[in-house]
């Protein structure tokens, strides 16, 4: 099995991803069109019919954009993948009933490989087939709740991107890809060493859980 790196870089604006653990939404009505303002300026919202009226910060961040390319098949590939992962459980903050302890033994024995695990899959390639063109292709919501919460209880942002999402794809009969946005990146725009710290981690932990899941699946 051959991997290689394709490309690292690329800049794009922030608004993905609601963490399912953490994460709470704010309402916001949208602007009329006007100038560009610079980044991280406050610009007024548009006035709703009750003259409620809220501030947009608009920003742009810098992200490091990971491709992976295999000599493995999707197939293989995703069933070790998923495979190596845990599964979450939805249902287990309701059962723990607040207890803090049982929550953090029961998302433990729920942790995979790299003591993460698989929140969500969804088969893009079937979805293809409304175009007339289905293809080999999933997405994946990969991460920890525990992890999450360190994060979230440094910086509550961090919950934009925790769980982790990462696209695996064919490219040919032989051959995937594997792209996501580097977790560094992703949480080392909030500023906050110690959530930038948490994002390294999870850098590794990605890239080591890709490279176990390619090995089997080229030991086939």
């Amino acid at each position: 099995m051959k991997a290689r790196f394709v490309h690292t870089r690329f800049h794009h604006s922030l608004l993905w991803l609601a963490c399912l653990v953490c994460a709470a939404a704010s309402a916001q009505s949208s602007a009329e069109p006007t100038a560009a303002a610079p980044s991280a300026q406050l610009a007024p919202a548009a006035t709703s019919s009750l003259h409620a009226a809220t501030d947009q910060i608009n920003s742009t961040v810098a992200l490091v954009h990971v491709a992976i390319e295999a000599d493995v098949g999707f197939d293989s590939f995703t069933k070790h993948l998923e495979g190596l992962l845990g599964r979450f459980d939805p249902t287990l903050l309701r059962r723990a009933a607040g207890d803090a302890r049982a929550i953090e033994s029961g998302f433990k024995a729920l942790e995979g490989e790299e003591g993460l695990m698989v929140f969500f899959a969804q088969d893009h390639g079937a979805l293809l087939a409304v175009a007339g063109a289905p293809r080999k292709a999933k997405r994946y919501q990969i991460g920890n709740p525990l992890v999450a919460a360190r994060m979230t209880h440094l910086d509550i942002r961090a919950g934009l991107y925790a769980p982790l999402s990462i696209l695996v794809y064919q490219v040919s009969e032989s051959r995937i890809r594997i792209e996501f946005d580097q977790p560094s990146s992703l949480f080392g725009q909030f500023g906050n060493a110690a959530v930038a710290d948490i994002g390294r981690e999870l850098d590794g932990k990605m890239l080591r859980l890709i490279g176990k899941a390619a090995r089997a699946a080229s030991a086939q």
